[in-house]
């Protein structure tokens, strides 16, 4: 996204906003907590948005599906959804699939693109089939040749529960030897593991926002965390951790990304918001996708709204307007 079309973007969420009654959105439930390994993180994101919410004027109420059961929403009497959920059992497509049974608006993909973003693998089958450049990769298992993997990968190689989040599980393989006991770490917290080829350069990450031809790519952030190492506690707590937006990039690297990310995210349906992570090959100057997040973070470390403030949107007006794109379109003209 250009700088003209990026403050163009800016300028159509305040034109929307400004011409939006909160009262539309009746009772709003803000999902956060959950069951999954991210459930610390949500909590984080989701008290952000709901006194985002609260700060505007929208009567929301927090919903912690993982303490309460999922069937008390409609004892909630809730009018519309945000997902704030990180992780299985709320990206997954598992509460979006009950949400729709309910007829409850909500925040973010469907079933079927939380499903398949969720699932590194399928994900990558996914782009592969639509010509998008994604790292080698094999799933794993207990009796895999490590050997033959390491032949086909090379190394370093990354492995990787298939559906955690947040660098939960995750290891920088070096050697052969270490390749057990990376699986069982990564086969600890899922069925499914996979490894692929590590792709050395710097790491990026894309925003993106809208559905189908009116989707758009935010900034692209460079990520540089302390060693290299852009772990669960360096994504959410370290203050070493540096985020470069503009990334310092060449504009047309930084174009090369987003065209790459946007593809990728019409690829699997997303809709509303999401988030692309990249590597950038220092080598070839390549991009290659390693992942899409469709329900992204909004802590205070979180990368959609540090890309919707260098298009002025601050983080209230973020949190709104994602919330806006469940209401009728006869409500709200589409921006």
């Amino acid at each position: 996204m250009s700088k003209q079309s990026l403050s163009l973007w800016g300028d159509r969420v305040k034109t929307r906003l400004a011409s939006l009654d909160v009262k539309a959105f009746g009772r709003v439930g803000v999902l956060l907590g959950g069951r999954s390994g991210e459930r610390e993180i949500s909590l984080m994101s989701g008290n952000g948005v709901l006194q985002a919410l609260i700060s505007r004027g929208v009567d929301a109420h927090a919903f912690d599906p993982g303490v309460r059961n999922p069937t008390e929403l409609v004892a909630e009497k809730f009018d519309r959804i945000f997902i704030s959920l990180h992780g299985r059992y709320g990206e997954d497509g598992t509460i979006q699939g009950l949400l729709d049974l309910l007829e409850l608006p909500y925040t973010g993909s469907g079933v079927l693109a939380s499903a398949l973003a969720i699932d590194k693998i399928v994900t990558k089958q996914v782009w592969i089939s639509n010509g998008l450049a994604t790292p080698e990769f094999e799933e794993l298992k207990a009796d895999s040749d490590w050997n033959a993997v390491v032949k086909h990968l090379g190394l370093p190689l990354i492995v990787k529960p298939a559906h955690e989040g947040s660098s939960l599980g995750l290891t920088k393989v070096r050697s052969v030897e270490e390749l057990p006991a990376a699986y069982q770490l990564a086969a600890g917290l899922d069925k499914k593991v996979i490894a692929e080829t590590c792709i050395v350069g710097d790491e990026l990450t894309c925003p993106l926002v809208g559905q189908g031809n009116s989707a758009e790519a935010l900034p692209v952030i460079k990520i540089i965390p302390p060693q290299a190492n852009y772990d669960f506690h360096n994504k959410y707590f370290s203050d070493e951790t540096q985020y470069l937006c503009p990334t310092g990039l060449a504009p047309e690297v930084n174009e090369r990304v987003q065209e790459l990310a946007l593809a990728a995210y019409k690829a699997l349906g997303c809709r509303t918001w999401g988030r692309a992570d990249v590597m950038l090959d220092q080598k070839t100057g390549k991009p290659y996708l390693l992942e899409m997040n469709t329900s992204p973070g909004m802590t205070s470390h979180s990368l959609v709204p540090m890309a919707a403030k260098a298009a002025g949107v601050e983080y209230a007006d973020l949190v709104l307007w994602l919330l806006s794109q469940t209401l009728p379109e006869k409500e709200v003209t589409t921006v």
